[in-house]
C-alpha cells in the first residue's frame, strides 16, 4: 500500500530551466529571511567571518590537531568555570557585578516548530524516494541510484568532519557569491539544463525506450 504523506506540490515554486526567471522570491527569502539570511549572505560581515573562523578553528582542531569531543569539552568547562570563579571572588573587590547564568535562549516554542519542520520534510523525503524506488519515473530513478553512488563514494573518502566542515562552508560562502554573480550563474544553468535535456534526450531514445517494460497497472479509485 501506498504511504500517503503529505507533498509539496502546488507550492508555487518552480526550479531552474528559465534563466532564473522561474525562481520568484529574492535570494534572502528562500533563505528564511531575518538573522540566519543576513548571516549567510554577509550582510553582517563580522559575525558572518567570526562564524566562519569559529568553523575553521573546530575542524582544525578535530581534523588537523585530532581531538576528541570529550576532553576538548572537558577542557572549555574547566576554562569556563575558571572564569566565572575568578570574576565571582573578584566582584566584591571591583565593585562589579557577579556574573549570572543565562536565561534559555530558545523556547519551547521554538523547540516544537524545529521538531514540526523536520518531521515534515522527512515526511516528504519518504514519500518522494517510495514514489521513485517504483519505478514511476525512469529519469528520476537513474539519478537518484547516481547521486547516491556519488555521495557514498565521497563519504568514504573524507571524514565526517572534513564533510561538516565543507557542508558549512559551501553553505556560508554559496549563497552571497550567488547574490552576487546572479546573472552569470543562471545563465550558465540554463544552458547546462538544455545540454543535460539534449544528452537524456539521446540516451532516451537510444537506450532507454528499448528496455522491456512490464505493463502499466492503472489505479482503481
Amino acid at each position: 500500500m501506498h504511504p500517503n504523506f503529505p507533498s509539496d506540490h502546488g507550492n508555487g515554486r518552480g526550479v531552474g530551466g528559465g534563466g532564473g526567471h522561474s525562481r520568484r522570491k529574492p535570494i534572502h527569502q528562500l533563505l528564511g529571511g531575518g538573522r540566519a539570511a543576513d548571516i549567510l549572505l554577509w550582510k553582517d560581515r563580522n559575525l558572518s567571518a567570526g562564524l566562519l573562523a569559529g568553523a575553521t578553528l573546530v575542524w582544525y582542531l578535530f581534523e588537523v590537531v585530532e581531538y576528541s569531543i570529550v576532553p576538548l569539552v572537558c577542557q572549555i568547562a574547566i576554562l569556563a568555570m575558571l572564569v566565572v570563579f575568578i570574576w565571582s571572588n573578584a566582584a566584591p573587590l571591583l565593585n562589579i557585578a557577579p556574573p549570572r547564568i543565562p536565561e534559555v535562549i530558545i523556547s519551547e516554542h521554538a523547540f516544537r516548530q524545529i521538531a514540526q519542520i523536520i518531521h515534515y520534510k522527512l515526511a516528504h523525503t519518504v514519500s518522494a524516494l517510495y514514489d521513485i524506488a517504483c519505478g514511476k519515473d525512469l529519469k528520476k530513478f537513474l539519478l537518484v541510484v547516481l547521486s547516491l553512488l556519488i555521495v557514498s563514494e565521497v563519504v568514504s573518502s573524507y571524514s565526517f568532519t572534513s564533510l561538516l566542515y565543507l557542508g558549512f562552508l559551501c553553505a556560508h560562502t554559496l549563497p552571497a557569491l550567488y547574490q552576487r554573480y546572479e546573472t552569470e550563474v543562471d545563465h550558465l544553468a540554463a544552458r547546462g539544463s538544455e545540454d543535460i535535456k539534449r544528452f537524456y534526450k539521446r540516451i532516451d531514445s537510444n537506450l532507454l525506450n528499448k528496455i522491456p517494460r512490464g505493463p502499466v497497472k492503472t489505479k482503481v479509485k
